[in-house]
């Protein structure tokens, strides 16, 4: 079975270049390893910038369905310090160009815009090899494979499609995160609810630090960072959810007990250990193939993995469209103008400084970066 292009991933990214490819009336097939659309949660809240984001989905010709789902009034972000002073608060004005959806939504309203059968399900790509000329074939777990004029890998860290152009391999940021969620907030836990406020949240020490937002139904959605060794973590046994509970809590022992909370109170604690391809990742032109997303550049949270995603997805797909008797143009220019974006975009939240201050003051370096995330 040949098809003109193939992606391999059902992520933000790869459906967005499906999308721009069948708004240019390029044949595309998508597929995901996941068994169906609504086999797993999709995770949390996006905001979706309005220099990349939303650009894209401009490009998809999908923004009047992503502003039918943007939840008012979460572009508002506060810092408190550990014993729950405000620190730094900036409201929702309404002027803000980050405006936040649930991600699930989002993948939601891509999906739709596909024509059915366009995402192959339960394809999980086993092997991936070059068959010369510009070709490649994909083998899948129940042993079916497609071969490819065009292969594009938008499957994410551990990409099958990664090796034909890199040897790159992600590495252990050295921290990781811890992900709960508080149900009905507002009612049950308003000290938690009024800390958090109408949209994000975060309050650090060194090496320790919790970030929190609300998302819709009055949930809010935590992300406990800490800054240790992979080692320290698989000392935790995340299979007792009270066990392991308690011992990230220990770890935040003299925190405001309505920061502690989000912890305590939240639902079983998941582990997210944080990996990162190096900021310069690029690779030299191989034909038939290339990378988007995390495939490509694979980053620390930092607010920029998700957009980066999908403008990725649209401008391969409006380069395939510019040129399209020539794939190796199309993916030289794609390549060309993705290398620098994500290498400018590889930042990260500003540490403190080691000298001169206590542990609640704010440098201009990090008021600048929380006025940007809120805007």
């Amino acid at each position: 079975m040949r098809t003109p292009v193939t992606i391999i991933g059902a992520g933000l990214g790869g459906l967005t270049l499906a999308r721009v490819l069948h708004v240019h009336g390029i044949p595309v097939t998508v597929h995901e390893a996941e068994p169906s659309p609504s086999a797993r949660s999709q995770g949390g809240m996006l905001d979706i910038h309005d220099d990349t984001g939303q650009l894209a989905l401009r490009a998809a010709g999908l923004l009047d369905e992503f502003r039918a789902i943007v939840l008012e009034g979460r572009q508002a972000m506060r810092v408190l310090g550990t014993d729950g002073t405000v620190l730094f608060d900036v409201p929702d004005d309404g002027t803000g160009g980050r405006p936040e959806a649930q991600r699930g939504d989002l993948r939601r309203i891509l999906l739709d815009s596909l024509p059915a059968g366009t995402v192959r399900w339960g394809r999980k790509a086993t092997v991936v090899r070059a068959l010369g000329g510009g070709r490649h074939e994909v083998v899948f777990s129940d042993g079916t494979a497609v071969t490819t004029d065009l292969l594009v890998g938008a499957d994410g860290a551990w990409s099958r499609v990664r090796p034909l152009l890199s040897g790159a391999r992600p590495e252990y940021v050295g921290k990781s995160l811890v992900e709960t969620y508080l149900a009905d907030a507002r009612t049950r836990y308003p000290a938690t609810a009024r800390a958090v406020g109408d949209g994000s949240m975060m309050a650090s020490s060194p090496d320790r630090e919790i970030f929190a937002h609300r998302e819709s139904g009055d949930t809010l959605h935590a992300y406990v960072w800490i800054t240790e060794p992979l080692n320290w973590f698989t000392g935790i046994d995340f299979t007792d959810a009270a066990a392991a509970t308690a011992r990230i809590a220990r770890e935040f022992t003299g925190w405001a007990p309505e920061l502690v909370a989000l912890i305590t109170e939240g639902t079983a604690p998941v582990l997210r250990s944080l990996y990162a391809l190096p900021d310069e990742h690029r690779w030299d032109r191989v034909p038939g193939v290339t990378l988007i997303g995390d495939a490509a550049h694979l980053q620390a949270p930092n607010g920029e993995g998700a957009n980066l995603a999908m403008l990725d997805g649209a401008e391969l797909g409006r380069a395939l469209a510019a040129h399209p008797d020539d794939v190796e143009a199309a993916l030289s220019a794609y390549e060309r103008a993705m290398f620098p974006r994500s290498a400018a975009a590889a930042v990260s939240f500003p540490e403190r400084g080691s000298e001169g201050g206590s542990e609640g003051d704010m440098t201009p370096d990090m008021i600048e970066f929380i006025t940007r995330q809120g805007r």
